[in-house]
């Protein structure tokens, strides 16, 4: 299977189980405010088994021809937990998961599971917007001892500033699919219309003035 079928079969998938939705003409609200033509929450993949064995076999798939060196998955509080249990027990490999902030009680762990030092870990994200969670998460690992190798996400919507941050951090990044295949695949399925493509490419250069 190559890259660019896979892109387009995830984006399918989440566009046919509602996970992604586009409206250009009337914008969601995020929760920074900013006004988008697309909501996604790739959370529901969890309830749809072939998407989310879909979805597994492509980070399988990735960390096998990328990472191969890789010894432990992580996945990220909370989306990316569930896919990153999935993958590691694809690859038999142990599993830890990241919290957003330390735990305030106990031994207020940031990391749950056993990390071990030297430890080469793949982290699991469920969605990139800026990327500052799925950085922070790669750079717990890093400080706990162990070696973020790279963050793989199920979906992008490819902003500059998310290139400069992983860049300028120095994680690799990789995504099943992104803003662009998706756009290119509700086009060709009629979810919208050929005129709204200009508009929707607009919004993902400018997204937090375009619909100012």
């Amino acid at each position: 299977m190559t890259t660019i079928a896979l892109e387009q079969r995830i984006a399918e998938a989440l566009l046919s189980i509602g996970a992604v939705s586009l409206r250009p003409q009337q914008p969601f609200t995020w929760t920074s405010g900013i006004k988008s033509p697309i909501y996604c929450d790739n959370r529901l993949t969890m309830s749809h088994p072939s998407v989310r064995d879909m979805i597994a076999e492509g980070f399988a798939t990735l960390v096998r021809e990328k990472y191969p060196q890789a010894d432990m998955i992580a996945g990220t509080a909370t989306a990316g937990i569930p896919h990153a249990a999935w993958v590691a027990q694809k690859l038999n490999l142990p599993m830890i998961y990241v919290r957003d902030k330390a735990k305030g009680h106990g031994k207020q762990n940031l990391i749950e599971g056993q990390l071990e030092a030297g430890r080469k870990v793949v982290v699991i994200e469920d969605l990139i917007s800026t990327g500052g969670s799925s950085i922070k998460a790669a750079q717990a690992v890093n400080e706990a001892g162990g070696e973020a190798l790279a963050v793989l996400a199920i979906f992008s919507y490819q902003f500059e500033k998310a290139d400069a941050a992983f860049a300028a951090a120095g994680v690799p990044l990789a995504t099943l699919s992104n803003y662009t295949a998706l756009i290119e695949t509700a086009l060709r399925e009629h979810r919208i219309r050929p005129e709204d493509v200009a508009a929707l490419s607009a919004w993902r250069l400018q997204p937090d003035t375009y619909y100012a």
